[in-house]
């Protein structure tokens, strides 16, 4: 009787132990696919959050595989030079892309059928015709595709989408001014691997307009939920031809909605390093300086007021990877045309592909 009463009380003691390792997940086992980008270090200098297995890495590029294993202290063993070998012999279950935009496409035609999920950087594609292969693919397949951008983990882009949406704090929205960029990719020491395609119209499907105008239409489709442009305007400048003469290195795009509109300034050309956003509606506005810092003035607000935003005021994944994981897991689900959904950046290119059409031609681009 006493043994039973032990064994019964161990028993009920080991029980939460015994539950927890079963609900245990394993890490995700990840690959990389495509070395060229010059993000990469976002997940090979990643601090190890036992959320993620690195178990192979893909890449053509000998010079450049030696590279990033000497600088990395990587197993060569990982390495491959044939992104579909890689996928077979270590069966990941998630691939981050970090090649060119125009290499997007190969990784989710590999990945897809394989039913891997992809993170790609951003934007998803180099055109419509990519891209819809791309959504047709993950559709049939049911894979997450996701987009990463870095204004996706500002908390101020959580804050100005939290007070839109939630809090009506502007009020109608009629205007949004959005500017992105640089001083160019070569000026601020962007390698040769990297800029052997950034600066390529046909493996990054355009210069400063695709490279930075992205950024602005992600985030206007995220404050629109997902509407449809009537028509998009573009002016594209080649003001450094002996340093970019393949593409252009600074754009204006105007994006128009039934009822609002964004200006889109994307450049290679500014005096410092930007990415900020100003919002406004019929009742106030929101300006973003940057990651942290915004600015604000609402119908009862009798002068500006400045803020700090941090992680700690608003939900917001300051770790893109670490959401990845999130989706990949079921904690989380991917928002309707939220910033990295496949919805979203479908739009994202439809807008990017007539802002080229229409600074090609000269005229306003309407969207069917």
């Amino acid at each position: 009787m006493r043994k039973s009463i032990i064994i019964s009380v161990v028993v009920c003691l080991l029980l939460p132990i015994f539950s927890t390792v079963a609900n245990a997940k394993e890490p995700i086992r990840l690959a990389v696919a495509g070395m060229s980008h010059g993000h990469l270090g976002f997940i090979l200098g990643r601090p190890d959050k036992s959320d993620f297995k690195l178990v192979g890495l893909s890449d053509p590029d000998q010079e450049l595989t030696e590279r990033i294993i000497s600088r990395y202290k990587l197993d060569p063993e990982i390495f491959y030079a044939d992104l579909e070998k890689m996928l077979d012999e270590v069966k990941p279950d998630a691939v981050v892309a970090f090649g060119s935009i125009y290499d997007h496409l190969s990784v989710v035609e590999a990945c897809a059928p394989r039913g891997i999920d992809v993170m790609v950087e951003k934007p998803l594609a180099v055109s419509m015709k990519h891209a819809s292969r791309m959504q047709e693919l993950a559709k049939k397949n049911n894979i997450q595709l996701l987009t990463d951008y870095e204004t996706s983990w500002y908390p101020t882009t959580a804050q100005s989408m939290k007070l839109v949406h939630e809090d009506n704090f502007v009020g109608k929205l009629r205007k949004v001014v959005i500017h992105d960029g640089h001083k160019g990719p070569k000026e601020i020491g962007c390698d040769k691997y990297f800029l052997g395609w950034l600066t390529d119209p046909v493996l990054n499907g355009g210069g400063a307009i695709v490279d930075f105008g992205c950024y602005g239409a992600n985030l206007m489709t995220k404050l629109t939920n997902g509407e449809k442009p009537i028509s998009v305007t573009a002016v594209t400048r080649q003001y450094k031809p002996d340093v970019y003469p393949k593409v252009d290195d600074d754009a204006t795009i105007i994006v128009s909605y039934p009822e609002s509109q964004c200006i889109i300034q994307a450049s290679w050309n500014w005096p410092f390093n930007r990415k900020d956003m100003e919002i406004y509606g019929a009742t106030g506005y929101i300006k973003a300086d940057n990651n942290h810092v915004m600015r604000i003035r609402g119908a009862e607000m009798r002068e500006e007021k400045k803020e700090t935003v941090t992680a700690d005021d608003v939900a917001v994944y300051e770790d893109p990877f670490a959401y990845f994981a999130d989706v990949l897991n079921g904690k989380i689900e991917v928002e309707p045309y939220g910033l990295y959904s496949l919805e979203n950046n479908v739009r994202v290119v439809e807008i990017l592909d007539a802002a080229r059409q229409s600074a090609k031609i000269g005229k306003t681009v309407y969207l069917k």
